[in-house]
């Protein structure tokens, strides 16, 4: 009987889900309603990238040696904001010594011009002792004498109507590792001004929690300071509804100001062409405002169609008018991806922004695998000047990276590929989807893509989509700088991200190609000698030509039977499968030497054809 009744509420249960379910459906919201689906067995999730993608990393910890990261030494670094102002890429991320949630926590800036080398980080918000004895609701414990508050904001800036630029933090407590620092009784709320000289305004309260006693603030109240137009911006921040909404996490649970005060997390929105306004939080909640955040159509509702677990998920509109969400589509923090949308509320394709999870270097408290919370630069936060979205994300939430992604998004290349970087080198680099790594770079040197690579645990990357095949003419030139160390991959895929073949130049000075699970050499190769390499595929053979430098090197079985070839990919290391869905979540150690670089590999690609046949 008792088996009955467990059957019956099940079939109760499930019933209830799917009415939840169609109720969602019926809502004028946001959905997705594309057939592609992210595999999580894959890191690129198995999804077709969006062409033209620069993948661009911005910080990179380090424990052992501070100096290469301009002078810090904290190896939990997440929650990263953008904006672009006077001219300049701000980008603003938390900082913690080892783990999420430990002490003590302080947010950096970084700046760019455009939006690829990025400045040293300075420090905006410090570390925050807190008053010893200060304790929470319903807690016995205290803060003692050597208590730092954790860093914790989901909104890190905001360009007033009168120019100025504010950037902002919030000083959370957590009181020991497993408490949670924005449950409403922290400290309470910081802003500074950032000047167009790029110096920074004094650090000022904006919001205190009832937690904490304005008497014994380090830092003053905002209305007290003597800059009318700063005060001014302050206040207009405070009466603004999507702003205050950003806010609802951390601050206190009947604060006035927030309008919605369920807290749900990671607020984002955008504004479709009706003037409403589409909300987005974590786990892909969705409702919409007709009043610009003053009151919601609905209780947040998971967006049907979406897949994502508790990252964070970010959208906009884009440049060309149609529009943009981004987000781990999968219950991991892999793969990064991108839907679009003409009206901002069907959503009709998946592509990838980021496919490649590096090696977690430094183990810590709640520190998730993958590129992860996610954002953009949120509406009147500025527009770049070339049109196309930007974002900036965490990874391993211990790296901070930015990516650029061409608008308008696509994920095809029609007719022939001609690239000679020697001619128009950034006209071809353009097409090309980046993954750059600081020890690792792709980038434009001297007219020509050099791709570079000391770092022990990354790679350097560089992929060209091309027009889809059946039979065509392949053909690029690389010079390998060194011939005893470092290795270079060279790939054809499709566009799921499965390689057909591949050709090494390998660290023993022997180019290889891989023959099943050997690895055949195919000849030796030097130091600085220009190699060009031809391959004539036929994917209904399963097969390939060879020619290096003109000469034959025989034709070749694919390793692996693809349908079509879509992409040619270079890398400066091998392919990577750690982390897996079935890998432990939370890492607790280090690797060996995270922090030191090993001898730097160089390799040029001059040029890339593709030509169908």
């Amino acid at each position: 009987m008792k088996a009955k009744r467990n059957s019956k509420k099940a079939i109760l249960f499930s019933l209830f889900l799917a009415g939840i379910a169609g109720k969602a459906w019926a809502q004028d919201t946001v959905k997705y309603v594309g057939k592609t689906l992210s595999n999580v067995d894959y890191h690129h999730g198995q999804l077709t990238p969006a062409v033209g993608t620069h993948n661009i990393q911005v910080f990179r910890a380090n424990r052992e040696f501070p100096a290469q990261a301009g002078g810090h030494n904290f190896t939990y670094n997440h929650q990263p904001f953008l904006a672009y102002w006077n001219k300049t890429y701000y980008l603003q991320f938390l900082s913690n010594p080892v783990g999420e949630h430990v002490a003590e926590g302080k947010t950096l800036l970084l700046t760019s011009k455009d939006g690829y080398a990025w400045s040293e980080p300075t420090e905006l918000f410090p570390p925050y002792l807190v008053p010893e004895g200060f304790t929470k609701p319903g807690r016995s414990d205290r803060a003692g004498k050597n208590l730092y508050a954790i860093m914790h904001q989901r909104m890190g800036f905001y360009t007033a109507k009168n120019g100025k630029l504010l950037t902002i933090g919030y000083y959370g407590v957590a009181l020991d590792a497993k408490d949670d620092p924005n449950d409403g009784n922290g400290l309470g709320r910081v802003v500074r001004e950032i000047r167009q000289d790029g110096s920074f305004g004094p650090i000022y309260f904006i919001r205190f929690n009832s937690s904490f006693h304005e008497k014994e603030a380090k830092y003053p109240f905002f209305s007290k300071s003597k800059d009318k137009a700063f005060v001014a911006a302050c206040e207009e921040l405070l009466h603004t509804p999507l702003m205050m909404q950003q806010w609802v996490e951390e601050a206190d649970r009947d604060d006035p100001l927030i309008p919605f005060k369920r807290p749900v997390k990671a607020f984002a929105y955008y504004h479709l062409n009706d003037g409403r306004v589409v909300g987005l939080w974590k786990h892909a909640l969705t409702s919409i405002s007709k009043d610009n955040g003053k009151t919601w159509a609905y209780s947040p509702l998971r967006a049907p169609g979406f897949v994502n677990s508790n990252a964070k998920i970010w959208g906009q509109r884009t440049a060309d008018g149609r529009f943009a969400t981004v987000y781990n589509p999968s219950e991991f923090r892999w793969p990064l991806a991108v839907s679009t949308s003409e009206d901002g509320l069907r959503y009709t394709d998946l592509l990838l922004i980021n496919g490649e999870i590096t090696t977690m270097r430094y183990g810590g408290n709640y520190k998730s695998y993958g590129p992860q919370y996610v954002r953009g630069i949120q509406e009147g936060n500025g527009q770049t000047p070339d049109k196309n979205m930007w974002l900036t994300y965490s990874m391993n939430k211990e790296d901070i990276w930015v990516a650029q992604v061409p608008v308008p998004i696509t994920a095809t290349v029609a007719g022939a590929v001609h690239d000679d970087f020697s001619k128009e080198p950034e006209r071809a680099y353009k097409s090309w989807n980046i993954y750059s790594p600081l020890w690792a770079s792709a980038k434009i040197e001297d007219r020509g893509l050099v791709l570079r690579d000391k770092d022990p645990y990354d790679y350097a990357k560089a992929d060209r989509v091309i027009a889809a095949a059946k039979k065509a003419k392949i053909v690029f030139t690389v010079t390998p700088q060194q011939d005893t160390h470092g290795s270079l991959e060279i790939e054809l895929l499709d566009d799921k991200g499965s390689a057909a073949a591949r050709i090494m130049f390998d660290k023993d000075g022997l180019l290889k190609n891989k023959a099943g699970y050997r690895n055949a050499s195919l000849q030796k190769y030097e130091a600085g000698k220009r190699y060009q390499i031809t391959c004539l595929v036929d994917v209904a053979t399963r097969s390939f030509q060879v020619l290096v430098n003109g000469v034959d090197k025989g034709t070749k079985l694919f390793f692996q039977p693809v349908a079509q070839i879509s992409k040619v990919s270079f890398r400066t290391g091998a392919v990577r499968r750690f982390p897996n869905a079935d890998t432990p979540t939370d890492q607790d150690f280090d690797v060996p030497n995270p922090g030191q670089a090993v001898a730097e590999a160089v390799y040029r690609i001059s040029a890339l054809t593709a030509e169908t046949l």
